[in-house]
């Protein structure tokens, strides 16, 4: 990874730098990324000097805009490994999950069908299937983990029946930072006649993703995870699948022609995206996923293992420190501290200047199945290095003086 990927400066990231010129320790990456300036500089140029609409209007600016929008698309899909015509642009993952739901799900899911999720799933990928389960009858069975909190791919291959048509199973855990077996989560899906739908929030910023080589069915994933702005994701589907889906939304841009009588719709991936789209997001997107690539993301996820590894070993020293999920998680540790809330510790590292995730991260079933209320989360970023540690080091140090 280059040195000026790391440079944590105003230049670089404004974001992690306070008024006064002191460093932020930031350790709060799985939540949202802070921004590259290159980032914030795509997205205003795009609100200004080069703001028109898109697929519309006959005039240069928005030409040229249209251009940029779908060259946009085509960036986002290398990322990938998928077409551009496989990948519909989306508010974010939830958005993305809650598609597939409405408009693959209610169409081909009847009742006794079954869905497979895991204990770790965020709340995004397991609301949106209770909410259709009312509308098809279908059964939703949970994946157990391994003690080291992976999900227990042992398990699944015994719990999937013919009866499932679909496992949703996130790539890495928002939570515990445990990286899926997707090959073999894959496998196992397609062995019983599955669709599989893969949660990448937090493995698109992390790790080399290739959908093609996963041969999985889904792929949905949040910009703002992956160094981008908020309000723009995508969801990749096989270009099959989506062309047999329905319209879940419906209103301009994604129609063929509209009657009175009948309307028909645009082909994938426009018959997804009702209404004018997230331009200025869209190509703020395609800059951080830029931004990425020229990182390196093997060299980003040997740069986040690394401080995992140093952090776990630091935490492991403390007694009153209890570590979650596996020694190799990517980018992620979570962790309680004896007799501690993790909301007091996180306001009083919050007055030592770090920044930590403190509460059930959208993920209360594996709450409940841990045995806490709660975890302390720090999450790691290319912006991330040894001196964030040693923050959060002094910050538990002078939280367990105070509570004795």
């Amino acid at each position: 990874m280059s040195t000026d990927t790391l440079t944590r400066s105003a230049t670089q990231w404004p974001g992690l730098v306070h008024a006064d010129g002191r460093r932020w320790h930031y350790l709060d990456t799985a939540a949202t990324a802070q921004k590259p300036q290159v980032v914030i500089d795509a997205t205003a140029n795009a609100m200004g000097r080069d703001y028109a609409t898109v697929h519309r209007g006959v005039y240069t600016r928005s030409a040229e805009m249209t251009l940029a929008y779908e060259a946009a698309r085509r960036t986002v899909a290398a990322l990938i490994g998928g077409d551009e015509s496989e990948v519909v642009f989306t508010r974010g993952a939830t958005e993305a999950i809650n598609l597939v739901a409405q408009s693959w799900g209610v169409a081909n899911l009847r009742p006794g069908d079954r869905v497979l999720l895991s204990q770790l799933e965020h709340h995004s990928n397991i609301v949106p299937w209770q909410l259709i389960r009312e509308r098809t009858g279908l059964e939703i069975d949970v994946c157990p983990l391994t003690a080291d909190g992976r999900i227990d791919l042992d398990a699944a291959e015994r719990m999937l029946t013919p009866a499932h048509k679909l496992v949703a199973f996130a790539h890495v855990s928002n939570v515990l930072g445990s990286v899926l077996d997707a090959p073999r989560a894959v496998a196992l899906a397609h062995g019983v006649g599955a669709m599989i739908l893969l949660d990448g929030c937090q493995a698109v910023a992390r790790l080399p993703v290739d959908v093609a080589a996963l041969g999985c069915d889904f792929y949905v994933f949040s910009g703002h995870k992956l160094y981008g702005p908020t309000g723009i994701g995508a969801l990749w589907a096989k270009a099959d699948i989506l062309a047999e889906m329905g319209p879940w939304q419906g209103g301009g841009s994604m129609i063929d022609r509209v009657t009175f009588a009948q309307t028909t719709w645009a082909p994938a991936p426009q018959r997804f995206e009702a209404g004018t789209p997230a331009i200025i997001e869209a190509l703020g997107l395609a800059t951080a996923v830029d931004f990425v690539r020229d990182a390196g993301l093997d060299a980003i996820h040997a740069h986040e293992t690394a401080l995992v590894a140093q952090a776990r070993a630091e935490l492991s020293r403390i007694n009153s420190v209890t570590l979650f999920g596996p020694e190799d998680s990517a980018g992620i540790v979570s962790f309680a501290l004896e007799g501690v809330h993790p909301h007091d510790l996180g306001t009083i590292l919050d007055e030592e200047n770090v920044a930590i995730r403190a509460g059930h991260h959208c993920a209360q079933p594996l709450m409940e199945y841990l045995g806490v209320p709660a975890t302390a989360r720090a999450s790691f970023g290319v912006y991330s290095d040894e001196s964030d540690i040693a923050a959060l080091l002094r910050g538990i140090e002078r939280t367990m003086r105070i509570f004795g």
